[in-house]
């Protein structure tokens, strides 16, 4: 076994199993979609009348809940967040598992870039793995196997313990600051919820392998010996190395998610 030193890739598998239960809040419940009221205008004579603009589509909306107190402003919110997610996971997991500042910022950064190429490392909402990504065999005959997929038992079972209902909860409470991290981070026309949808799509459509899979070690860094699999999204690349059956613990979590928050399943 051939311990790897820490990469920024390798650190996505701590952050993403425990993001998708403590941050149910951003992946386990309802969508909220703000609508101002203002005051109608008087209707423009016919020659004068105009097309209304087509609103922005809505993928996967649900009705807003009921009125809730207000909300502290984003950059404020560290310490409202901070102790909706210690009462849901504990303080002392909380106090492990999770940094404790600009914390909606780095949940919504980490979700929107789980589809693509790489995730924002210096932006993740999780602190390092403790525990090296580990690679069996010799040089030119390396695999990744149940050594390495053995290091993600325990943020797995942390994600079968979550109670979805709490976490629906917070996701309603507080899905107004990420919206607005959301649109801060260009979206200003996209909704944050059906964004979450295609991720959780996105992580369900990870291929399940069977057995080892061959690596390659170019550099200092591994890479996936087959350059399909190499160039699968970075929660993808993930699930393939947590294993089979863990991606499948996993999946099975992020069905339950999705029925909570999309209009309907995915294909089969």
């Amino acid at each position: 076994m051939i311990p790897r030193r820490r990469h920024d890739d390798e650190t996505i598998g701590r952050w993403v199993l425990v993001l998708v239960s403590a941050i149910a809040v951003a992946l386990g419940g309802y969508y909220w979609y703000r609508n101002k009221a203002v005051e109608p205008e008087p209707a423009p004579s016919p020659a004068m009348a105009m097309p209304e603009p087509a609103a922005p589509a809505i993928s996967n909306p649900i009705p807003p809940p009921a009125e809730l107190p207000p909300l502290p402003a984003l950059n404020d919110s560290d310490p409202t967040l901070a102790g909706q997610l210690a009462s849901l996971f504990g303080a002392e997991t909380f106090a492990a598992f999770f940094a404790a500042d600009d914390i909606v910022r780095r949940i919504t950064v980490t979700v929107d870039n789980l589809p693509r190429e790489k995730v924002a490392s210096r932006l993740r909402p999780l602190k390092p793995m403790d525990s090296s990504f580990v690679a069996s065999g010799e040089e030119g005959q390396y695999a990744l196997g149940p050594d390495n997929y053995a290091r993600y038992e325990p943020y797995l079972r942390i994600v079968e313990r979550m109670d979805a209902d709490a976490a629906t909860v917070a996701y309603v409470r507080f899905y107004p600051l990420f919206q607005k991290a959301y649109e801060e981070l260009g979206n200003l026309d996209g909704y944050f919820n059906d964004r979450v949808v295609e991720v959780i799509d996105d992580l369900l459509a990870t291929p399940e392998l069977a057995g080892s899979i061959p690596l390659e070690r170019p550099s200092v860094m591994f890479k996936f010996a087959d350059p399909a699999l190499e160039a699968r999204s970075a929660g993808q690349k993930l699930l393939l190395r947590m294993g089979p059956d863990n991606a499948a613990r996993l999946k099975e979590k992020l069905r339950a998610i999705r029925e909570r928050i999309a209009a309907q399943l995915p294909p089969a």
